[in-house]
């Protein structure tokens, strides 16, 4: 069966070597169908690539010319229940680039006259980065306020930066306009479900570290909801491989500051309440500051399927979770270290918690 383009919402199909980004009856985000060329054998993992690029049977690209020897990053213990996934140690230092590579790769193989993608900072920096690699002209639209050091690592990569006035929310909005023009490849971490099939490598990575099993509960910060669709994503296609028998808890965390996701799930509904419940607030989160994430339907359904929740963490909270990893030799920026914030206390289970991106990208939390 040839890969395509699907929406979840009408059934409507597009080609891959396509560049539409986004459904043109709904204008909702694509999944993938896909069929994944077979089941992960743990005997052969040792002898492949040490990169996320090793789980080749379940990938939609193989033989990468734009890899930066992206994934495997360490995971070690925290606490007793409690361990954590240095995914901070990526080559552009943060997780991001798990999906970016999937984009550029497929970007390459498309050859578009340009491409552009839209970012609070480590998706941006992530694309930049791996189009520079693949030689691609590529445009990044980031919000006003956007860390400088974030801008920096963009415009270092050979990008063109453009800053936009006003939130997260704007700033997409001026990246769709642009990624309708003629040409233009939407390198978009949201609407391209090749982003979740690099973010999924997350959790194979995490099975393959734990011989063959996962955790209780997998807990990562939700935005977008990126790393969190494709830890279902890996959670499902591990299960019908017949390699897990259990399914982790998903627990999705957000700052208490910016939670439509959280409010929507502890009401019972299925899609964002037609208005936040309260006026959005700055947060330190900024990498999951994301007032109406398109993908809420199914991130909703993703945590309820799994058994999870979602938790929300104060400033405060952050603040401390920041300088607690720091003391045990972790520097984390602040978006990075909310799961923490949520969890660190836990002692009935197994956990694990992304360390998704470096301090040096947003220093200590003021």
């Amino acid at each position: 069966m040839a890969t395509s383009y699907l929406c979840p919402q009408d059934g409507t199909r597009a080609d891959v070597s396509s560049l539409t980004w986004c459904c043109p009856v709904c204008r909702g985000p694509w999944d993938l169908d896909f069929e994944i060329a077979g089941p992960v054998r743990a005997g052969a993992l040792p002898g492949r690539v040490n990169s996320l690029w090793r789980y080749e049977e379940v990938l939609p690209l193989a033989a990468p010319a734009t890899t930066l020897g992206e994934g495997r990053t360490p995971l070690v213990p925290l606490t007793g229940t409690v361990s954590a996934k240095l995914d901070f140690l990526m080559p552009t230092l943060s997780f991001k680039d798990r999906g970016a590579v999937m984009l550029a790769e497929l970007a390459r193989c498309l050859s578009p006259a340009r491409v552009v993608a839209d970012s609070s900072g480590n998706a941006g920096t992530a694309v930049a980065a791996y189009c520079a690699r693949a030689g691609l002209p590529c445009t990044v639209y980031v919000p006003e306020g956007t860390s400088p050091k974030k801008t920096e690592q963009i415009r270092a990569h050979g990008a063109r930066l453009e800053i936009v006035p006003g939130d997260r929310e704007a700033t997409a909005l001026a990246a769709r306009a642009a990624a309708d023009a003629p040409g233009t490849f939407y390198a978009s971490h949201v609407f391209n479900p090749y982003f979740l099939h690099g973010t999924k490598t997350y959790v194979y990575e995490l099975w393959e570290d734990l011989g063959g099993r996962l955790p209780d509960a997998i807990a990562v910060p939700v935005g977008n909801g990126t790393l969190l669709l494709g830890a279902a994503l890996a959670i499902s296609e591990l299960r019908d491989q017949g390699l897990i028998d259990a399914r982790p808890a998903l627990i999705a965390v957000q700052a208490e500051a910016v939670s439509p996701l959280a409010h929507a799930f502890r009401a019972g509904a299925d899609d964002l309440l037609d208005s936040p419940a309260g006026p959005l607030s700055p947060t330190l989160a900024e990498g999951i500051a994301i007032p109406r994430p398109p993908r809420a339907p199914a991130i909703l359904a993703a945590v309820r399927e799994s058994g999870g929740t979602f938790l929300t963490v104060t400033e405060d909270q952050i603040r401390d979770a920041q300088l607690d990893l720091a003391a045990r030799g972790f520097y984390v920026e602040t978006t990075g270290v909310a799961c923490w914030a949520a969890v660190g206390g836990w002692k009935d289970r197994s956990v694990v918690v992304p360390l998704c991106g470096a301090g040096l990208k947003t220093g200590l939390a003021a």
